[in-house]
Order: structure tokens, then sequence, then C-alpha cells
């Protein structure tokens, strides 16, 4: 079972709760994968050096602005370039893998960070349907999503090994795992990683506090929903042997720049690209210049303010001020920002600033 201090993180500086960091691997117009990977690495390694708690990557498929498809991989090539920072998937989509297949994926990423890695799961598909049928092999989408907390008790059996006698995978093993521990000579690791549940609605909300599992909000794509499906979880927590009591962090979208219009120029750009997304033009994330330039409709002009009004930006003391607003609104126990933009640096820069307005320690 997971410790307790394994989710619970330790607030830093003056800010009012442990800050965490949600990567997307954007990847900007002009620019390649291998750039938004090494951002990534950068982001990681300073989110590392400034006192973050942790760092998650989040599943998406056919998007090309959006490089996350595979979490596991990215996550192992981030913990070969950090030491301490806890790593994990925000979420891995459970309906779009076996259950078998993760506890795999995620005992050997144990293996290679043991005591940090975490497992966030969703049960959305992280595309559309045309994309989340090639992942399944089936049509049945709503099947998928119906038999998650069936998919969910697979996965925890697998990566605690104890499926009872007689079941049809008792003698099923997830490599690594503990199943190493109780053969011939066998040493294994006592961490396993601690699962998450993940949400925009009240399904996993409720799900996550019956099980006594900690529990990952989604404001930074839907913030009409956060306070209810966080009065949801709490309401239906039950104590567990994972946690005592609830722990609920959610995902804000947050961008901090030296300039306060450099910081419109930027989140218009990250808002031009939703647009395209959801409107069936998915692509990579368009510059500032092509943002300005672009002649939003009055629909999407009304989806931009809207989708901004969700973004905390501008200046280090204004996000900062954001920031610790929506905290206290929301009574979250954690915020893990997510901060999209064209251009990797402006990404790594608008961490830095965040770190140095709450007085996070300095890198050593």
């Amino acid at each position: 079972m997971a410790e307790t201090d394994e989710i619970r993180g330790r607030a830093q500086g003056t800010a009012p709760v442990p800050l965490s960091v949600l990567d997307l691997v954007t990847v900007g117009a002009g620019r390649t994968a291998t750039d938004a990977l090494r951002t990534s690495v950068g982001i990681s390694r300073l989110a590392e050096s400034r006192g973050f708690h942790r760092y998650w990557v989040a599943e998406h498929h056919s998007m090309p602005g959006v490089a996350s498809s595979s979490p596991a991989v990215i996550l192992a090539h981030l913990a070969a370039h950090t030491d301490r920072i806890r790593l994990g998937s925000g979420g891995v989509m459970l309906p779009n893998h076996a259950p078998l297949v993760i506890a795999e994926q995620f005992g050997t990423l144990e293996a290679m960070a043991p005591g940090r890695v975490d497992l966030g799961l969703g049960r959305a598909p992280g595309t559309d349907g045309a994309t989340a049928a090639a992942l399944r092999r089936t049509d049945r989408l709503n099947e998928g999503a119906d038999d998650f907390p069936e998919q969910l008790a697979e996965l925890i059996r697998f990566l605690d090994d104890d499926f009872p006698d007689g079941h049809p995978y008792a003698r099923i093993h997830a490599v690594p795992g503990p199943v190493q521990a109780t053969s011939p000579g066998g040493v294994q690791s006592p961490h396993r990683p601690p699962v998450w549940l993940l949400g925009s609605s009240g399904f996993s909300a409720r799900l996550a506090g019956v099980l006594g599992l900690p529990f990952a909000f989604a404001h930074h794509f839907s913030a009409q929903n956060t306070i209810p499906a966080l009065d949801l979880y709490r309401e239906s927590f039950r104590p567990s042997a994972v946690l005592d009591a609830p722990y609920a962090l959610i995902g804000v979208s947050a961008l901090a720049t030296d300039d306060e219009k450099e910081a419109r120029r930027q989140v218009l750009a990250a808002a031009l690209n939703m647009v395209r997304l959801r409107t069936g033009r998915p692509g990579l994330v368009p510059t500032p210049e092509e943002a300005e330039a672009y002649d939003f409709s009055p629909m999407e002009r009304e989806f931009v303010d809207s989708w901004n009004a969700n973004v905390i930006h501008g200046t280090a003391d204004e996000v900062r001020s954001g920031l610790d607003d929506l905290q206290k609104r929301t009574g979250a126990d954690e915020l893990m920002i997510t901060g999209n933009a064209h251009g990797g640096d402006v990404r790594l820069r608008s961490y830095e600033l965040i770190a140095d307005a709450y007085g996070l320690p300095a890198p050593a």
C-alpha cells in the first residue's frame, strides 16, 4: 500500500499548499517533438531544484501540438534526468489499455525511480472518438468508460499481486512487482506507485472518495465543476489504508511572464490552438504573431474570452495572487500548474517566475 507521505506534499516558501507541474509536452509551430521533450527535461529539472512537489505528464492522442501520447516512456526519460521530484501520470487513460500493461509499465518505472512514481488514472479517452476506437480496437466506447471501476480494481490487484485463489488471473503477475519478493531469493522494493483518480466531473470524485484514494480535478478545462466535484469527493470520502483524510489537487492553467502584455499575447496563441482543436482542426501551437493576426469569428472570440478567463496569467505577482485566490476558494490541498505557450523558453521562464514569487528554494 502507498504510504501517506508519498501522497501528501509539503508547501515550500510562502506557497499556501504544495505546488506541482502538469506537462502536456506541447509542440509549437516551427518546433519538433524533440524540442518539446527537451523542454520537458528542462522544466522537470527546474521544478526539482525549486521545490515543486511532483511532475505529471498527461496522455493525449492524435493531437499534433501535444506530444504526450506515451506517458510511461516520457516518465522514464524524465527519471533519468532527475533525482528527487515525484514523477507520474496525469493521467493514464485506463480504458485505452489493459490493466496488466499499465501495472507492468508503472512497475518498471517504480524500479527505475523507487519511491517517487505516481499512477494517476482517468476514464476519458484523451482524444476524439475515432482515435479512441483505434486505440481500443472497438467502437463500443461507452462500455470501456462504464467498466472503469472494474478495470481499476483489476489494476490494483495486479499492482498488489493479490488476486484471490481461484481467480483466472491468480497465477499471472505484473513484473516488476511484488511477486519478485516471494520468489526464492527474491528482494522487492517496499514501494508501489500510489494510485490517484483524475476527473472533470463527479464520477471519479465520488469513486475516489468511496475508495479512500487521492483525487485530482481538471480545473484547467472544467472550472465550473471544480467546487461541486471537490465537495462530492470530500463528502464521499471513507478512510482507507491509503489515506485517513481526503487529499485533492487541482490542475491549474497559469502563465507568468516578465511583462503583462506578453502574457496576454502568449495565452491568446494557446487559446487559438484550443479553438482549432475544438473545431476539429488540431495543429501545432501557433506563434503569438499568428494569433494576433488571426481573424476570430464572433463565436471564436467568445470561446477565447471564456477560455482565457480560466487561465491565470500576467506578471509573477499577478499569477501568485490568482493562485492564492483559487486555493482559498476551492480548499485544494495542492496546485498542479500547467503553463501552455508556443515556446519552451516561455514555459520554463513561467515556472521560474512563479517559484521566485513564492520564495521557493533557490537552485543548488
